[in-house]
């Protein structure tokens, strides 16, 4: 068993990392759902995440509408990169890049 001591230097927590903090993305990567139980703080809510070396990765809703908009233009579109500007959830900004193989 370990003490107390030893866990709190071990401790790591867990972190969702964003999509825009990736270089290249597939465009057939797969896309999972996390239910968050709700806190004191917040209420529950959902939301979708891709998984790269076994990291998980938030996809906003706001990629996923301009993905569309993109592979719309391009079928064949087969990477890209996702910019963000701002910092809060009323002022964070994604943009879909669409990326050459």
């Amino acid at each position: 068993m370990a003490s107390l001591k030893d866990e709190a230097i071990q401790y790591e927590p867990k972190v969702t990392k964003n999509i825009a903090e990736l270089n290249k993305i597939p465009v057939n990567i797969e896309l999972f759902k996390q239910d968050v139980e709700a806190t004191e703080k917040t209420e529950a809510f959902s939301y979708e995440y891709i998984v790269v070396n076994e990291e998980h990765y938030r996809c906003p809703v706001s990629v996923k509408k301009q993905l569309k908009v993109q592979l719309e233009a391009n079928p064949d579109l087969k990477f890209f990169s996702v910019s963000k500007t701002g910092s809060t959830k009323d002022n964070t900004v994604y943009t879909v890049i669409p990326l050459s193989e």
